[in-house]
């Protein structure tokens, strides 16, 4: 059973910017495509980026596009989310995810196979 461990959240100023790793274990994770969530309080939980294992493709969200870019390293086993421009409506719970097929933006949660278990990430204004 494969293991995504999420680092890098924290408390951050509007306009600021943060860098979220994610560590994966237990699988040959390089064949995964990999990507990232986030659930803000009251919400569903709503797709962020994607990368495909041969890092030829990415993917993101509406919201996020453009300010947010998703880069892996498959030697380190590491997927990173860097976030510029971060605005209050960015904070939520950030979570790393795994899938064997790639879906571009329309990734959901029932696509997913492996989640890590989450980091927070808050935005102040």
């Amino acid at each position: 059973q494969g293991q995504l461990v999420e680092f890098g959240g924290g408390l951050v100023q509007a306009g600021g910017s943060l860098r979220l790793s994610c560590i994966a274990s237990g699988r040959a994770f390089s064949t995964y495509h990999m990507g990232w969530f986030r659930q803000a309080p009251g919400k569903e939980r709503e797709f962020v980026a994607a990368i495909d294992w041969g890092r030829t493709l990415t993917a993101y969200g509406h919201s996020v596009k453009d300010r947010f870019t998703i880069s892996r390293e498959n030697a380190k086993n590491t997927i990173y989310l860097q976030m510029n421009s971060l605005k209050p409506e960015d904070t939520a719970d950030y979570y790393c995810a795994a899938a064997l097929n790639w879906h571009d933006t329309n990734w959901r949660e029932y696509n997913t196979t492996v989640w890590g278990q989450g980091t927070q990430v808050t935005v102040l204004s």
